[in-house]
């Protein structure tokens, strides 16, 4: 009998912005074919909870979501701060994978940046990936707190039991801050691209934007919506 591995967890963020013309667009990223989870396929940034992500340290660096409402959101059967780790891990990951910060100040005020805080942002991204610099110490050393608040929980997804990589998966969205572009490209992102959900859907009937089913569920839910600010309406982003 094939054993049946317990799932990691791991966090989602789909990141909206406005269109051009009207409605929002979605952002997805194609990740590299030598990939061993998804390989070549378009999905939304995100990755595995890491043990960082649970640390008191990085949960006093967080803002906008408390350890016990992170638990009634999900249920009692995590930790508080087990609860927490998905957010934590979302806003990570973000950052990581394509660049953007969902960050906020230290007072809890909105986090403002111009063309100097940007340029320093890249040079913490790139320690970042060499791991000369943790995600907890850029945060300290910008002083800077997880925007928690700026993600909401929108979906659930796990694995199944029957697949030898398995995860279960939070997926979150969040509005692209202002004044941030994503990268284009990174270590794990070999394109991007932003689409109306409308427009995604379209392209992958065609055979042109291979994606899993968690994927083309997220963007059937949001295609029912008008305006991003709908969007982040109905699912409490902010709140």
């Amino acid at each position: 009998m094939t054993e049946i591995r317990k799932p990691k967890q791991a966090a989602t963020v789909i990141l909206l912005r406005r269109a051009e013309a009207t409605g929002f667009e979605v952002f997805l990223t194609r990740r590299p074919d030598a990939m061993r989870f998804l390989g070549g396929m378009y999905c939304y940034p995100g990755g595995t909870v890491a043990k960082d992500d649970l640390t008191q340290r990085m949960i006093e660096r967080s803002t906008g979501l408390t350890p016990k409402q992170a638990q009634t959101i999900l249920g009692a059967h995590y930790s508080p701060v087990e609860a927490m780790g998905f957010w934590i891990a979302g806003v990570r990951e973000v950052f990581e994978e394509v660049g953007v910060l969902l960050a906020a100040e230290r007072s809890g005020a909105p986090w403002t940046l111009d063309a100097n805080r940007l340029a320093h942002l890249a040079e913490k991204h790139a320690a970042l990936m060499k791991k000369s610099l943790t995600f907890v110490e850029l945060l300290e050393s910008e002083q800077l707190s997880c925007d928690l608040g700026s993600l909401a929980h929108f979906s659930y997804w796990q694995t199944p039991p029957q697949v030898a990589m398995r995860f279960e998966t939070r997926f979150f969205i969040a509005a692209l801050p202002q004044g941030q572009t994503p990268l284009s490209t990174s270590y794990e992102v070999a394109h991007s691209l932003w689409l109306t959900p409308d427009r995604a859907m379209q392209l992958f009937s065609r055979g042109e934007l291979p994606i899993i089913f968690p994927t083309f569920a997220a963007l059937r839910t949001l295609a029912d919506f008008e305006t991003l600010e709908s969007v982040l309406s109905e699912f409490g982003v902010g709140r």
